[in-house]
């Protein structure tokens, strides 16, 4: 007889409790001691892994970190399967559910929602068409081999208490859940998920939209200004596309040849449910879309200090615990044609090769390229199988999917895909089926009828492409040629990609599955009614910009412009805006000038560069205000000798950044709709007496935001500080008109700044406390580590347990949204951290010994073991760790050695 809910639930409050006693004290029951410690993997003496060819030692330093040497390569991606799993099994499955919308299976009803919207997109059968007909037979040996690697370990541990502490909780309320075997395709769908949060412009799409229910195309402008490509630049210098081969115009020495309505369409109510749906998304990687940054730059060496290029990368994600990245070594031990492998880097968890990192001859970072690779399509459908396209009805194409629930019944939906390959996403809830009712339709759109349009997602991911091929050859890439070979098949997500050498080159290439448009830009959704809307292909991998050996002697990529508009082909309407880009390079010009050099410590001191640009604009005008009342004029003269520097420690900027965020709110937020709001942001509106009848008599009502407050507007980052900067040369600009806190109406910029001033204060007053001397930037700007793939719902004890055990922090920060060390927060919703400097690397290619790496986390996926979180607190206060990778330094690292034995 099953179990009442009433009972798992005390038996899991029982379980955590003792397993917090044991983490926490170090003592407790059996129960609490197994669940804690039963899943550490073994790391010294041997263990035998079936299917090895020979002997596969596993070295790990006192971090964890491991180093694997094997004599062929299947058994070096066997063995990092099999290690990986011994670390990350949990995540690992977990993701794989995510990715392939099974996510009920594990957690029950409160996912089929999220299930649904993964499987109307697809995820799991692009990746399974992707292994079938694009990889190459040597990239799914090499994932066949990590496979088996993986269920190698996983015949050890069969699931429960044995696997992770996680399982164990897990089976209190799922007692019948039982892992799968690892397949080679749940590897590669892994890559869509990298791929949905590193996107483009989907988002920017749908507030637009959203924002054109309240105002004019030319005010919905204003809050997307173009990017200032004077002040702030370009990646490379904007060369010429004849036929379709690109031509750099900045220096660079030519490598050899590379291998063989728009405007006013808004759907609001239908956007709002897909942004809802959106929202609902598993944040593995951080949030979707602009505001996923990073940083990278490579410096020749003819302008460092070792006499050899210097390569740093960061790149902005999520936090979350365990790490979204996994540090590791990949060696043959002896190299050759027939084992190429001698590389070290960062990778994910369940995905085999490294992605960002070093061999024995070049070294890569990555930053989102964010080239716009999504489009929203309206539809007209005018049956459940059709839709129309230029006046003739056209059929979806359909299939079933059955989503298993655990403790439930089976849910059964069917997905509607358009001829061009597009999902309707609109279909992934009862909620959707009727949401198009308000969209401006124009002269020339069908009738909507009386359920509206839907909505479909074009997008590059859904079309099966070769990035797993690419990630190993950049692997074994040997020099300019193999790296731009790998880059080329690199199809999502698009990214900047940095190079150096150890022949004293360095390089820049775009890659990826860019598609060109035929009519529309893809700021606003697009009308599928008319085909001239439709994508017309991609740009060809040789007519995208790269530079080689710059006259500059350095690349700089921050998600600013690659290009400017002379660029043949469209690659976005939405770059972030380079005020990160153009800090780097004025602090690397600084060095260089008067012909100093670039050391590796210099590398590192950028990447903690915490300035706030905007800061330097606003704080002069914020100063000129006149405040009468003491109170407040007290935490002005905080600004008054101020460096712009975001520390931790600083009150300055806790106040200038609380300044920001109110006026932000003022100039912007009271005014924007309620679907881009955070859901606690209410206000005082008028609205009908009689809903039924909007031309009615009206009445003052309190309207909440409906938005997470994580992804609501404005949100404070790069493109805010363009839209502030612009209009701070208008001081009577309808931005400036704002309700005061006595809800009256106040006009012109000097109240607007007088009015922030004030409310920062009282703000801070309540946070922290009366007296500023107590004031601090970290004791606001705090982040916490939480384990994600539990969930996020706090409301139940049990879950509030859980997620008290299994988090880390909070921690107190330095650094800021758009500043270089861009610990991010969003001023729509509160100053807690939501994205960050997921890891942090520093390259010298004079000896790759001396290169330096950092986690925001730790090796370990298995909470309380020593290498879960125990590189956080170095990461938060900027230092790196020694990265080993030398036979001779990896040797002198080890503090654990296994070995993997023939099976």
């Amino acid at each position: 007889m099953p179990r009442s809910k009433k009972f798992r639930r005390a038996r899991l409050i029982v379980l955590t409790l003792a397993v917090l006693l044991v983490a926490g004290v170090g003592y407790g029951g059996y129960r609490g001691v197994a669940a804690v410690r039963a899943s550490f993997p073994d790391v010294n003496g041997s263990v035998k892994v079936a299917g090895l060819s020979a002997p596969v030692d596993v070295e790990r330093d006192a971090n964890g970190i491991p180093q694997l040497y094997a004599d062929t390569p299947v058994d070096l991606f066997r063995a990092q399967g099999y290690v990986q799993a011994q670390d990350r099994f949990w995540e690992m499955d977990v993701r794989r559910h995510i990715t392939s919308g099974r996510l009920a299976e594990m957690f029950g009803a409160g996912q089929v929602e999220t299930d649904t919207f993964l499987r109307t997109m697809g995820w799991r059968q692009v990746a399974q068409k992707e292994y079938d007909t694009q990889l190459e037979p040597e990239t799914k040996k090499y994932l066949d081999a990590y496979a088996e690697g993986v269920n190698a370990w996983l015949a050890e541990h069969p699931g429960g208490e044995s696997a992770s502490l996680e399982y164990a909780l897990l089976g209190v309320a799922n007692a019948d859940y039982k892992p799968e075997k690892w397949t080679p395709v749940d590897s590669v769908a892994w890559l869509k998920a990298m791929a949905w949060n590193l996107s483009g412009n989907l988002q920017e799409e749908i507030d637009r939209s959203l924002l054109s229910q309240d105002f004019s195309a030319d005010k919905i402008a204003q809050l997307y200004p173009e990017y200032p490509y004077a002040r702030n630049g370009t990646i490379v210098k904007t060369g010429s596309v004849s036929g379709d081969t690109y031509k750099p115009a900045d220096g660079s020495s030519a490598p050899p040849a590379a291998p063989t309505a728009q405007g006013a369409v808004a759907a609001q109510g239908l956007l709002k449910d897909v942004a809802d749906r959106i929202d609902a998304m598993p944040q593995l990687l951080g949030r979707q879309g602009q505001g996923i940054g990073s940083n990278s730059w490579v410096v020749a060496g003819s302008h460092t200090t070792t006499g050899k290029p210097l390569l740093a990368n960061d790149p902005h994600l999520g936090p979350g615990m365990p790490s979204v990245w996994y540090q590791m070594g990949l060696h043959c031990r002896s190299v050759s044609p027939t084992c190429a492998f001698d590389t070290a880097g960062f990778t994910f968890a369940g995905m085999p090769g490294v992605v960002i990192g070093h061999n024995a001859n070049i070294t890569w970072g990555f930053t989102n390229l964010g080239a716009d690779v999504t489009d929203l399509y309206l539809e007209k459908v005018t049956a459940p199988d059709s839709y129309l396209v230029d006046g003739k009805e056209v059929k979806f194409e359909l299939r079933k999917e059955t989503i298993r629930v655990a403790g439930g019944e089976d849910r059964t939906i069917t997905v509607r895909t358009t001829q061009s390959g597009a999902p309707l996403i609109s279909d992934a809830s009862s909620e959707q089926r009727n949401v198009g009712t308000y969209a401006p339709n124009g002269n020339a759109a069908p009738d909507r009828g009386t359920t509206g349009y839907g909505v479909a997602l074009q997008w590059t991911a859904l079309t099966p492409g070769k990035t797993m091929d690419a990630v190993f050859k950049l692997d074994r890439a040997a020099g300019w040629d193999d790296f731009r070979a790998a880059a080329k098949d690199f199809a999502v997500p698009a990214q900047n990609l940095i190079y150096a050498d150890t022949k004293n080159n360095i390089g820049y290439q775009a890659p990826g599955n860019i598609p060109v448009r035929g009519s529309g830009d893809g700021t606003y959704p697009s009308l599928g009614w008319d085909s001239s809307y439709g994508w017309k292909g991609s740009i060809p991998f040789t007519a995208l910009p790269y530079s080689f050996n710059p006259a500059s002697g350095f690349i700089v990529t921050a998600n600013q412009a690659v290009v400017d508009p002379t660029y043949k082909y469209p690659l976005t309407k939405d770059w972030e805006y380079g005020t990160r880009a153009k800090e780097i390079t004025d602090q690397i010009e600084a060095r260089l000038k008067n012909g100093g050099k670039i050391s590796p410590n210099d590398m590192q001191s950028v990447q903690l560069d915490n300035t706030s640009v905007m800061a330097q604009t606003l704080v002069p005008l914020l100063l000129k205000v006149q405040i009468d009342d003491p109170y407040v004029r007290e935490a002005q003269d905080l600004l008054k000798d101020w460096n712009f520097h975001q520390d931790a420690d600083s009150a300055a900027a806790a106040y200038y950044n609380s300044v920001w965020r109110q006026l932000l709110n003022l100039g912007f937020g009271q005014k924007f709709p309620a679907a881009l709001r955070a859901e606690d942001n209410c206000l005082l509106v008028h609205a009908p007496t009689d809903p039924t009848k909007p031309d009615t008599t009206t009445s003052i009502v309190t309207e909440c935001g409906t938005r997470d407050p994580g992804k609501a507007q404005p949100d404070g980052g790069d493109r805010w500080m363009e839209v502030v900067r612009q209009q701070l040369t208008q001081p009577e600009s309808d931005w400036w008109t704002y309700i005061d806190a006595e809800h009256h109406e106040q006009k012109g910029l000097n109240n607007l700044l007088a009015e922030a001033l004030k409310d920062a204060r009282q703000d801070l007053t309540s946070l922290l406390s009366k007296d500023i001397s107590t004031w601090s930037w970290g004791r606001l700007h705090t982040l916490t580590l939480r384990e994600q793939t539990m969930g996020t719902d706090d409301s139940s004890i049990a879950s509030g347990l859980v997620h008290k055990m299994l988090n880390r922090g909070p921690y107190e920060l330095s650094g800021g949204t758009a500043a270089v060390d861009a610990a991010g927060w969003n001023a729509a919703a509160g100053y807690q951290v939501d994205w960050i400097p997921s890891m942090r690397m520093v390259v010298d290619l004079s000896d790759f010994d001396a290169s330096r790496w950092i986690n925001v986390g730790g090796a370990s996926g298995h909470a309380f073991h020593q290498n879960y979180n125990d590189q956080t607190d170095l990461w938060a206060k900027g230092q790196l760790l020694p990265w080993a990778y030398s036979k001779d330094a990896v040797a002198k690292a080890t503090k654990n050695k296994l070995v993997l034995t023939t099976g």
